[in-house]
């Protein structure tokens, strides 16, 4: 918890108190569903929420901003963003319909009204939001294929709407056939954990 303050300090005590629910919620919930490593449910902080919250440092969402969180697995990105910006609206989807369980049992927990889990394919969403949001679920040009259709035209946030992913490791032959605006940022520019040091966020426009 105390890496989620450092980073950003001015949270509300609502959201604090959100944020400090997680830890004890993903414990118990992991013993009947398994939705984080074992041996990574101790790192929950730095490897789940706080790498999720690396989006928030490249663009504060504008109030009203429609988010999908495709892939969810466990709620992440979704869950730590819903937190994060209150007056935008996350749906969060996978098609494994136990982690959903699990993402909407959390989502009610900690009190979020502005994000909702549902076990669907995204090949089966036919809505448009303003961004895809996703944490390394395939390979990036199978998901930018899958996933673009969702996005809408326009928006009023400080990047074009599109498609946010956090990656690690090397991936540019995933994005030769992109032929969209690419735009990549090194998480470890912002956050100084060793855990971050290869990992990405690419932001395509759509």
């Amino acid at each position: 918890m105390d890496c989620i303050l450092k980073y950003f300090p001015n949270l509300t005590e609502t959201q604090k108190g959100q944020f400090a629910k997680l830890q004890q919620l993903y414990a118990d919930w992991n013993e009947k569903v398994n939705v984080i490593s074992r041996k990574d449910i101790d790192n929950l902080y730095v490897n789940h929420v706080l790498h999720s919250l690396a989006i928030a440092k490249i663009i504060s969402f504008t109030d009203g901003t429609q988010l999908l969180d495709v892939g969810t697995g466990g709620g992440f990105p979704g869950i730590p963003l819903a937190i994060m910006f209150p007056q935008c609206q996350f749906r969060l989807i996978d098609s494994i319909g136990k982690k959903i369980t699990v993402v909407n049992a959390v989502i009610e927990a900690v009190g979020l009204t502005n994000a909702r889990g549902e076990q669907i394919r995204v090949e089966q969403v036919k809505e448009k939001f303003d961004f895809v949001i996703s944490r390394a679920v395939t390979r990036f040009d199978s998901f930018y294929n899958m996933t673009r259709k969702c996005v809408a035209a326009g928006g009023n946030n400080q990047l074009p709407n599109g498609i946010i992913y956090l990656k690690g490791g090397d991936f540019d032959e995933e994005l030769k056939s992109i032929n969209r605006k690419t735009t990549i940022y090194s998480i470890s520019d912002y956050f100084d954990e060793p855990f971050f040091e290869t990992k990405k966020i690419i932001h395509v426009e759509l």
